[in-house]
Order: structure tokens, then sequence, then C-alpha cells
């Protein structure tokens, strides 16, 4: 993300950020922390940033001081994935730099880059592509790779223009972690073997199973069906119990990690993961185990097995 400024960008020049969670507001600390002007496209967390607000400022800025427009693809914070397709579309008209946070929708969801002409995309190891954190993976365009000449941010490590040439003759400008280069050469021929309409179909079907089981529990989902993430489902426990409890009785009972809210949200939200490596089979235990935990905590909102068996039936329909 911070190599994905640093590299196009000059201080002092105007950006526009879509915040809408923990990690789009992470994008404006990022930018303002490097001295760019920073305005804002915002959304209530757990709501979608709306691409018309984006083209509004867009077809504003008249004397084109924005330089780039930068967002979360899918803000896992609170379960959501932005319309990036329209707002690039947007972008791409007024002809500022697209920069995108895809840590976790790439390898999960459909995003061509290329032919939707995208500057700068950044991911990493950890969620998608399935091994530990270390490296970090930076797609960049043409158009990108002409800012980089003007650009007057201060780079060392991060600068992408020592990768680029290292990269020309097989090697790297520092030490990289070389063990999760074998772990990624692993995960890609697993990706490839599954093949990638099949990675997204079975990420598609994991939210799916995910968000009736919840629904069946009686539980509220934090975000919409038509903007659910692809690589994670937050849910608002039932009235009167805190949802740090739920992940602990979980954790405790089951040896199973439900993620937390971030911010404001801590207590109020927990989160099933479904991306990268994950299976039906992992899902279907999850929600057992969060069956188990609400009855444990006194919720009987739900009949016994209500989850697992609404989980069952999207399988089964898949």
């Amino acid at each position: 993300m911070e190599a994905g400024i640093i590299n196009f960008l000059s201080r002092g020049e105007k950006v526009l950020c879509g915040c809408n969670g923990k990690f789009g507001e992470r994008w404006a600390e990022v930018a303002t922390a490097y001295g760019l002007e920073v305005d804002t496209v915002t959304a209530e967390w757990g709501q979608p940033l709306d691409p018309e607000q984006f083209r509004a400022k867009l077809e504003a800025d008249t004397n084109k001081e924005i330089k780039a427009v930068i967002i979360t693809h899918s803000e896992t914070s609170t379960g959501v994935i932005n319309d990036l397709e329209t707002i690039n579309r947007h972008v791409k008209a007024h002809g500022a730099l697209m920069i995108v946070d895809a840590v976790t929708s790439l390898g999960a969801v459909h995003l061509p880059i290329d032919e939707w002409g995208i500057d700068v995309v950044a991911s990493g190891s950890q969620k998608g592509y399935m091994i530990p954190p270390g490296l970090g993976f930076v797609s960049v365009s043409e158009k990108a790779w002409e800012a980089y000449k003007n650009a007057n941010l201060p780079r060392y490590y991060l600068d992408l223009g020592l990768y680029r040439k290292s990269a020309k003759k097989n090697t790297n400008p520092f030490t990289p972690p070389v063990n999760l280069f074998f772990a990624l050469q692993v995960t890609l021929q697993m990706m490839k073997k599954e093949g990638l309409e099949n990675i997204f179909a079975r990420h598609q079907r994991l939210t799916k199973i995910s968000r009736e089981a919840v629904k069946a529990l009686g539980l509220s989902l934090f975000a919409a069906d038509e903007c659910a993430s692809p690589a994670i489902t937050a849910v608002a426990p039932p009235e009167g119990l805190n949802a740090e409890d739920v992940r602990a009785v979980v954790k405790k009972k089951f040896d199973i990690i439900l993620a937390g809210g971030q911010d404001h949200l801590k207590g109020k939200i927990f989160r099933i993961g479904h991306l990268g490596f994950v299976s039906d089979r992992d899902i279907l235990t999850a929600i057992a185990a969060l069956e188990a935990a609400l009855r444990e905590l006194g919720y009987e909102g739900f009949t016994p097995g209500a989850g697992v068996a609404a989980a069952a039936r999207v399988l089964a329909e898949s």
C-alpha cells in the first residue's frame, strides 16, 4: 500500500481516498503522512462506497488537481466489497491514477487488472495466496510508470523502480524471503490445478453458506448481500451478547478463531473468514461451533442445528 503511494505521487499533490472501513481510512492516513492533500469519499462502516460520489468529485475537478483515486476493493473490517469496476470507469474518464488495495480480493474474486486498465494494484501473500505474510505484490501500468519518473516522495526499500530493474536480471535489490517464494510456488500450482473460475465460485459459495447460516441463527449481517465481500462475513451478535465473548468461547471450546471488530466495532461484531485455503468442511465446522457457543452464552433465538442445516442446503444446491 505504501509503495503504491510513494512511487507515483509527489508531496502536495491531491488524492481522493475512499473510506468506508478501517483499511480505506488507513489509505488516507498513509497519504497524509507523506504530505499529500487528501480528499475523501466516505460511507458508513458496513456500507459500500457510492460510485456516483466519485463521479461528482472527479467531474468537478476541471483543473485536474486530483492525481490519484485510492480505494480498498474488499473492505474486510466490515465485510464489504466496493464497486471497483464502476469507480474505475469514472477515474479513467478523469485521467487520474487508479490505485487499489486488493489485499483480500486478488485471488478470490474476478479482477481483470489489464482489461479494466487499473494503474496500481497492491496485494499480499497472506490472504488469497494462502501463505504467511511477508511478500507484497504490486502491479503497475505503463501510465503509472510514467508518473514514477516525476514522483518525488522519499523512497528507498520500497522503490519499485529498483525491483523492476532487478527483475530484468532475475534477481532482487534486497534480500528476499526465499522461503515464501517456495511456498508461493506451491500455492500457485494449487490454484492453477483448481482453476481461477472454480476458485471464484468456491469463495462465492462459502460466502453464501456463511450468510445463510447466520440468518438461520437469527443474527444480523453487518453488510447487505449485494455488497458482501467474498473474503469475510461480518456478524453482529444478538442483543445482550458481546462479540468478544462469542469469539472467546469458540476459541476455547473448539480451537477456532473468529476475527473481531476493529476500532469502534470491537465487541460489536465478529467476522467469519472464508478466504484462501478454506473448504466447505471448514465453514460447516465453524458454523456448528458458533451455534454451540451461542447456546452456552444463553442465546436461544434459533432451533438447534438451524445454522448447519441452512449451510448444508446451500452446499447441496451448489
